[in-house]
């Protein structure tokens, strides 16, 4: 018994070296080739910042367009799957019993199957289909792209909201209900803000992979050297289809170095995001304790 303990322990510390090697050699190879390339010029190439930024003058030589691009998609996304992805979870956990939360489980559960490719079929077929009935000057754009992101994502936010409440002792509901509360407070005073680290980390890798997925984009309005996103309807430019292209299109090696750069700017993106996300939950779970 002794042994197969400390196999156990072996293997764990094996397996956990063997994930954070991995990480850890991808992260360091992405830094040293796009961290010496990583400045003004990088974002904005020759155009003047400020012009660039305010979207005075073009970016042609710049990551400034996909980086704008890509955050418009990540807001845009997340304020179509948050609300209603949120919302669905704390009703599965909380209200729906019996068939209907089985059935509306297995749901959940088959659209979280769905490859991106496919969603991305979806929301080109959808853009046809309105072409031929009602909306002859329908076209990909971002606003097309943010909701089939939304409804890609979507699933994960309702399952890590779902669990995350589901998880949290029966105590907690009950020392609530003693308390004299309605099922309403109790899930808005109690039950959300203990959850809600699990809720914002479901949040967080929803916009994770907003930020990084390729395949929707690319059949629902992404395009290379379209400028700022010029409003919902417009084309857009996205750093992960920024990398992809430069992958498979460079000329030189300058052009490969800025591909590198565009990987450490999404890097660091994500990891914004997560900070935001521990910020924004350390937070809840302060006011929750009435720590100020």
């Amino acid at each position: 018994m002794k042994a197969k303990l400390i196999l156990c322990k072996i293997l764990a510390y094996a397996g956990a070296a063997y994930v954070a090697g991995c990480c850890g050699a991808l992260i360091f190879f992405i830094v040293s080739r796009g961290l010496p390339v990583l400045g003004p010029k990088l974002f904005f190439g020759d155009t003047p910042a400020l012009d660039a930024i305010l979207g005075l003058r073009p970016v042609w030589d710049g990551i400034w367009p996909a980086l704008a691009g890509t955050l418009c998609l990540v807001v845009l996304t997340t304020l179509m799957a948050a609300l209603p992805g949120i919302c669905f979870g704390l009703y599965l956990a909380r209200f729906a019993k019996g068939r209907v939360k089985e059935r509306l489980s297995l749901g959940v559960d088959l659209l979280a199957s769905v490859p991106s490719i496919v969603m991305g079929l979806f929301g080109f077929v959808l853009i046809l289909a309105l072409r031929r009935t009602f909306a002859p000057e329908a076209t990909t754009c971002i606003f097309l792209a943010a909701f089939c992101m939304a409804l890609l994502v979507m699933p994960s936010l309702v399952v890590s909201t779902r669990s995350s409440v589901e998880s949290l002792p029966p105590a907690l509901y009950f020392t609530g209900a003693a308390l004299g509360l309605t099922e309403g407070q109790i899930l808005r005073r109690l039950l959300v803000p203990a959850a809600a680290r699990g809720i914002l980390g479901g949040l967080m890798l929803a916009m994770g992979r907003a930020a990084e997925d390729t395949a929707v984009i690319m059949l629902t309005g992404v395009v290379v050297n379209s400028g700022m996103p010029a409003g919902l309807g417009a084309k857009f430019e996205a750093l992960p289809f920024l990398i992809y292209y430069t992958a498979a299109q460079y000329m030189d090696e300058s052009e490969l170095l800025r591909g590198f750069g565009a990987a450490l700017v999404l890097l660091m993106l994500s990891a914004l995001l997560m900070g935001a996300a521990w910020l924004c939950q350390r937070s809840m779970e302060r006011r929750w304790k009435g720590i100020r």
